[in-house]
Parts: C-alpha cells; structure tokens; sequence
C-alpha cells in the first residue's frame, strides 16, 4: 500500500462476537500502545472504558454544577424580585421568606440540571455525528445486533498497516477490515 493510500485510510477494525473479546482486545491493543482507538457494541459493555483508557466521565459533574447554579438563581432571583426590588408585605410575613422561595428554587435545580445534563453529554460526545468513517465497512451494520467492534485510528503514532492488522488478526476476530476515510 502506498503512502497516499494509508492517507486516506482512517484505521483497521476488527469483528468480534462477544462482548468480553472486545474487552480482552482493546486490553491487548492498549497494552500494544494504541491509544487511538473506539470500541462499538449494541449495548454498554462494562469494563470497555477502562479498556480503551478513555478518561472519566464528566457529565454527572456538568449536572451537579448547573443544578447548584439553578438553585442559587432561582433563589436569589425570588430573593431580589421580593426584598430588593419590589418588596410586598403580604399577610405580615417578613420580606425574605424562604420557605416560601422552596418550590421555585426546586423546579430552577432541575430545569438547569438536565439542560446541563442533555448539553452536556451532547458537548462531550462530539454529537450530533451524522457521519463516521466506519459507517463505510459494510458489515459495521451489523453492530446494532449482535457484533462488536475495535477500530485503531490511522492516526495513532504507533499505526502501521501490516503490523496493526498482524495484532488484530492475532486476537482471533471474525475479520478485520480496513475503514476509508
């Protein structure tokens, strides 16, 4: 294969039939040195992160700090509409009455929470993404059933052809194809 042509290859990937392959192959493919790397499955496969050294996930971070925000808004917004700027006496009740600024600082902790979270996880993951190169193997349709797959980008600095294919085929997959770009 030609220089040109390894260009516009974007990586090999290898077909397994069981979740726990996949995960002894990204293990073996990380422990190889391969850090450019995406495992595909119909389903969360425990231990796969791990396996791939992907790092850890922020979004539950994400969430907590737009719900504490949420809350300190919809706070002090009652807060400053009530004893600030348009101070009412109503029933002799003092100006700020938190029990009363409860329901509405609940409601902002959760509005602003699962905005986060949703935007969040959009953010993070790269979505939307119309388009992948491994939507170009054909038997990647397969993953929505019942396959599993390894892709190792053309990118990584330790990516050669014949020796990247040499380590998947030794993983005893169904096949390994290569992915144009």
């Amino acid at each position: 294969m030609t220089h040109d042509e390894e260009e516009k290859l974007y990586g090999l990937m290898a077909e397994f039939d069981t979740p726990e392959a996949l995960v002894q192959a990204a293990e073996r493919c990380r422990k190889e040195g391969y850090k450019k790397m995406d495992g595909f499955s119909p389903f969360p496969v425990h231990g796969l992160p791990e396996a791939l050294g992907l790092p850890r996930n922020k979004v539950p971070l994400v969430t907590l700090c737009m719900a504490i925000l949420g809350a300190l808004g919809g706070f002090f917004l009652q807060y400053w509409v009530n004893v600030i700027d348009y101070p009412l006496n109503v029933g002799g009740r003092p100006y700020n009455s938190w029990p009363a600024f409860i329901p509405v600082t609940y409601e902002c902790t959760i509005l602003f929470a699962s905005f986060g979270a949703v935007f969040g996880m959009f953010t993070m993951n790269g979505l939307p993404k119309p388009y992948h190169p491994v939507f170009n193997v054909e038997r990647f349709a397969l993953m929505t059933n019942d396959r599993f797959f390894i892709c190792i980008e053309a990118g990584d600095s330790l990516f050669e052809l014949t020796r990247t294919r040499r380590l998947l085929e030794s993983l005893k997959p169904h096949g390994v194809y290569e992915v144009p770009s």
